[in-house]
């Protein structure tokens, strides 16, 4: 079955660790010989600038991701395809991948419309608004004081909005998530579980998992571990539990994966490498349908996908 990923961290890894290849390094978890072994069919790459990073070098970072994205991962690897449409998804051939890239808060653009439309032309099809903390857009989820969207914010979404993009609400705060809700057309949660099973202050609300649905928008269960459980240790039946929790609110068709690869150190057992994509699609298909199972692992984010 083709795989959608709505988020991995594969770039900054790359961008931190220079001599990682994107081939085959045991030291990703997402690679060109992954992708291959687990049936790819979309993978998006976040641009993520860390918090070390200053303040003004933070925009020209992004651009030395987006050059490590161009270079070492699409000219390297030629059946590896940048797509920004459905059609470009559509006319992928079956020993391609289309690679989707993606920027994880907007830190790098400051108070700049046009630094985002540069990331447009460039590529970029989705943006979350934060990472964890305050930027000029709006307060990430750990930001204690929990603010909203600031006015530029609210222009980065109507920019969104007109420029066909995603606007991503995984890493946000609660008061900037319900006003992103009111004013973005194209919303989806990257990589988000469920607080009601696990209470991580990253996970959504039962209130937010129904506002997206009814949005139309998709959630994509992620395997980050402590947004799974609080337990040490954590499986495959962990992910679904998640997952099952969403269908119970209504979401079966609105249910995505963004697994967070390459952002995280300690992984799901039994799912640690892109490759092992094939053990989870084994246990989905032991819980439902074919096609509900293709709606989770591509459909749902494919048919979302703004042009």
């Amino acid at each position: 079955m083709r795989i959608f990923d709505a988020h991995c961290d594969t770039i900054f890894r790359m961008w931190e660790e220079p001599h990682l290849s994107f081939k085959d390094s045991t030291d990703l978890h997402v690679t060109w010989d992954g992708l291959k072994k687990a049936d790819a069919s979309v993978q998006c790459f976040a641009i993520y600038i860390p918090e070390m990073v200053r303040a003004e070098s933070k925009f020209d970072v992004a651009l030395e991701m987006i050059d490590i994205f161009y270079r070492d991962i699409l000219q390297r690897f030629p059946k590896m395809k940048l797509v920004t449409s459905k059609r470009d998804m559509l006319h992928l051939k079956e020993d391609e991948v289309g690679a989707v890239l993606t920027l994880e808060g907007c830190d790098a653009i400051g108070n700049s419309l046009e630094r985002l439309r540069t990331l447009f032309r460039l590529g970029v099809s989705s943006v979350g608004l934060t990472w964890n903390y305050a930027n000029t857009v709006a307060d990430g989820i750990l930001e204690e004081r929990g603010a909203g969207l600031s006015s530029f914010g609210k222009q980065v979404v109507l920019e969104n909005n007109d420029h066909f993009i995603w606007t991503d609400v995984s890493h946000l705060s609660e008061k900037g998530f319900w006003e992103v809700l009111d004013i973005g057309r194209y919303v989806i949660a990257s990589h988000s579980n469920c607080k009601k099973i696990c209470p991580n202050p990253r996970n959504l609300s039962d209130a937010q998992i129904k506002a997206l649905i009814e949005k139309d928008a998709v959630i994509g269960v992620t395997f980050v571990p402590q947004f799974l459980s609080n337990n040490p240790e954590c499986n495959i039946s962990d992910v679904i539990r998640h997952l099952d929790h969403i269908c119970s609110l209504g979401g079966i068709n609105h249910i995505g994966l963004g697994s967070d690869f390459d952002g995280i150190t300690k992984t799901v057992s039994g799912l640690s490498r892109y490759e092992d994509y094939s053990s989870l699609v084994n246990t989905l298909l032991k819980y439902y349908s074919n096609t509900e199972v293709e709606g989770f692992l591509y459909g749902n984010f494919f048919k979302r996908f703004p042009k």
